[in-house]
């Protein structure tokens, strides 16, 4: 009797219609395992909320690639740019403490504080700090936070604003930028009296909302454990790239995108935001007003609007909030940011409209399998039955878009495959040490048979000088520096000036934040 009582119990429960939990819940497992296959990754963590209470929880992979050790929800990632939000969420907390206002002068906090139009730093207030409008060129001042790790401190960051001159007029266009989160970063410790951004940070945001994993500053590899370590593709394998030693050090960038944290964490972070009168609260009372959460997302620089944007979300606008992307997704508001850092990407979802969240942390695989596994993820809350691409297909998508640009040749990098070491003696003219304002020095000098470049503040910028026809570019020592930038020099006009040297990113499609463009060298010294 007992026997047949629990066949009857299998047969009803094979026979029950899965619960639309479990069709999402199955449907968002074959995406995962569709960009884990796709893309070969090496490691990720994906976890979704709904109505305040996890609905799924998904890793793969190892830490590090044939490591044999597993990410698990608890796994630190590197968050990137996504740090961007809790650095503004910060500040917005000060804004409720009454300690700060949005519309303060930068130099009422910071009085040293130089932009480099005098106008532009007495007007510059906190809000501009945050919504990518200064007028400075995309990534402006990036290689002083990478490629990392690098030497340069953040007091050297903050100077060297004074010396980055913009491309366009102040607040009249949108260009993302690194380093003003970091002056916004420095801002909130002086608006609070703290000891630094990130003594604030642990105390203000990490503590109360419960993000125990989460790090920043310098802490120690194996107290924490089960780190998530970046890799890129090389000869079509995962390839562990710029690994953590014992001690991992403090970085100039933290305010930008200088923050590490679990899938758990993350998951707690945005439940905070869908459901703040819940989740994180502070002695009974939200850790935001409903103002400062209503601030934080509201539309202040208009972006462009892409095809992808166009034709994938159905999407009317697209702007920049308060460390927040901005836009509409198949009638819904879809708030989020990504984060790409030294082989390591994220993604932060939410749909306040749906009550729905999600975050996607990914140790290697590229900006591809991201957005394909991204968009793939926000159609199944969106359009759940209507829409049913798959990352295949926005793999496929991204593919062809490729394909077609570099069949016109609108993202084609030039052949350099002739390359040969520069002569020496060709070189000789313009061997020595040079200076720029804000990146330091660097000297192009001859060691043994070739002429070297090498960044005196950072190391990873350090390569062979080859001949390309007429042109000369770096050949870069290290595999994980993927721009390489050609080298123009010139005699001044005035016949007694030193001789100067440009630089520029041989790809012109290579990330922005390798900034060669910004850099004005002029020959200061004899080489060693």
């Amino acid at each position: 009797m007992a026997a047949l009582l629990l066949a009857q119990a299998m047969h009803a429960a094979a026979a029950r219609e899965p619960t639309g939990g479990e069709v999402r819940q199955a449907a968002i497992d074959a995406e995962v395992d569709a960009a884990v296959a796709r893309f070969d990754l090496p490691g990720l963590a994906v976890g979704a909320v709904e109505d305040g209470e996890v609905t799924y929880v998904r890793t793969a992979g190892e830490l590090r690639a044939g490591g044999g050790e597993p990410v698990t929800p608890a796994t630190l990632f590197k968050i990137a740019s996504n740090s961007k939000a809790m650095t503004t969420a910060l500040l917005a907390r000060l804004v409720d403490q009454g300690k700060l206002a949005w519309d303060d002068p930068v130099i009422e906090h910071l009085p040293d504080f130089r932009m480099h139009d005098p106008w532009v730093t007495r007007e510059i207030q906190v809000r501009d700090l945050l919504i990518h409008n200064s007028g400075l060129g995309a990534g402006a001042g990036d290689l002083m936070l990478w490629p990392e790790p690098n030497l340069f401190t953040r007091e050297d960051v903050i100077a060297g604003m004074a010396h980055l001159k913009p491309i366009y007029s102040f607040r009249s266009r949108y260009a993302y930028d690194n380093t003003l989160y970091i002056v916004a970063g420095e801002v909130a410790a002086a608006a609070s009296g703290a000891e630094s951004y990130e003594a604030l940070l642990r105390s203000e945001l990490f503590e109360p909302l419960g993000l125990e994993r989460c790090r920043v500053g310098e802490w120690r590899r194996d107290e924490v454990g089960s780190v998530a370590q970046p890799h890129i593709r090389i000869d079509g394998r995962n390839v562990p790239v710029r690994e953590d030693g014992e001690v991992v050090a403090a970085v100039p960038m933290a305010a930008a995108g200088g923050i590490r944290c679990s899938l758990d964490d993350m998951l707690r972070w945005i439940t905070m935001w869908l459901q703040p009168e819940r989740s994180g609260l502070v002695d009974g009372a939200p850790w935001l007003s409903r103002a400062q959460r209503e601030a934080l997302w509201i539309a202040h620089t208009p972006m462009p609007l892409g095809r992808r944007l166009r034709e994938w979300d159905g999407a009317h606008f697209h702007a920049y909030g308060y460390g927040w992307r901005l836009n509409d997704a198949d009638g819904r508001l879809k708030i989020s940011h990504t984060g790409t850092l030294s082989g390591m990407y994220s993604a932060v979802t939410l749909l306040p409209e749906l009550g729905v969240g999600f975050v996607v942390l990914m140790n290697g695989g590229g900006s591809d399998a991201r957005s394909a596994l991204v968009q793939a993820l926000s159609k199944r809350f969106t359009a759940p039955g209507e829409d049913e691409r798959t990352v295949d297909d926005y793999a496929d998508a991204i593919a062809a878009e490729a394909a077609a640009d570099r069949k016109d040749g609108s993202t084609s990098a030039p052949d350099t495959s002739s390359r040969q070491a520069a002569g020496v003696d060709t070189m000789a003219p313009w061997l020595g040490v040079y200076r720029d304002p804000w990146f330091g020095e660097a000297s192009v000098c001859r060691r043994g048979d070739v002429v070297r470049f090498a960044a005196a503040k950072s190391p990873m910028l350090t390569g062979t000088v080859m001949r390309v026809g007429k042109r000369l570019l770096v050949d870069w020592d290290e595999v994980s520096v993927d721009a390489e930038a050609w080298l123009a020099f010139a005699d001044a006009d005035d016949a007694d000036a030193p001789p100067t040297l440009a630089m520029a990113k041989v790809d012109p499609q290579a990330d922005f934040s390798y900034d060669y463009e910004d850099l004005a060298f002029v020959r200061v010294g004899d080489c060693p």
